[in-house]
C-alpha cells in the first residue's frame, strides 16, 4: 500500500509515524490527509468503518482517526471492534465528529478511544492530538 499520493516523507525526513483517515466524507477525508501528511506522517484512507476493518492490518497504523457517522459500519462501532481485537487494541483512536454532546463523548471514552474532536475542527489541534498520540504509540511499542 502506498501512502497519500504515492509519496512517503520517509526519504525526506522522519516519518512521525502511520495515520489511518476514515471518513465517509472524501473533503473531509482529503483535508485531514493533507494536513497530516504536510505534517510528517504516512498517511493512508478509508471511506468507512468496513474499509477500516479490512485495511488496518495491512496498513498497521500507530493512529487511526475515525468519523463516527458513516454508512456500513459506523465509528462507535468499528472503535469497539477495534478495541476487542488482540491484534489492534493497542492502536491510538480519535473520534472526530459533530456529535457534541456529553454523552455522546462519555460513550467514546467508554469504548477506550483517546481522543474526541468535534466538527468542525481546527487543523491545528488534530495535528497535535495525533502527533501526541503517535509519540505515545510508538514510546509504548519501543519503534
Amino acid at each position: 500500500m502506498v501512502p497519500l499520493g504515492g509519496v512517503s516523507l520517509a526519504a525526506v525526513g522522519e516519518v512521525l509515524g502511520r495515520v489511518l483517515v476514515v471518513d465517509d466524507d472524501e473533503v473531509i477525508r482529503q483535508l485531514i490527509a493533507v494536513n497530516l501528511t504536510l505534517e510528517g506522517f504516512d498517511v493512508y484512507t478509508a471511506s468507512d468503518g468496513q474499509d477500516c476493518l479490512d485495511r488496518v492490518r495491512e496498513v498497521d497504523p500507530d493512529v487511526i482517526t475515525l468519523d463516527v457517522m458513516m454508512p456500513r459500519l459506523d465509528g462507535w462501532e468499528t472503535a469497539t471492534k477495534l478495541r476487542a481485537d488482540a491484534l489492534t487494541t493497542h492502536i491510538k483512536v480519535v473520534l472526530i465528529t459533530a456529535r457534541a454532546q456529553e454523552d455522546d463523548r462519555r460513550r467514546g471514552l467508554g469504548i477506550g478511544v483517546d481522543a474526541y474532536l468535534t466538527k468542525p475542527f481546527d487543523p491545528a489541534e488534530l495535528i497535535e492530538v495525533v502527533r501526541d498520540l503517535a509519540a505515545e504509540a510508538r514510546l509504548s511499542s519501543g519503534t
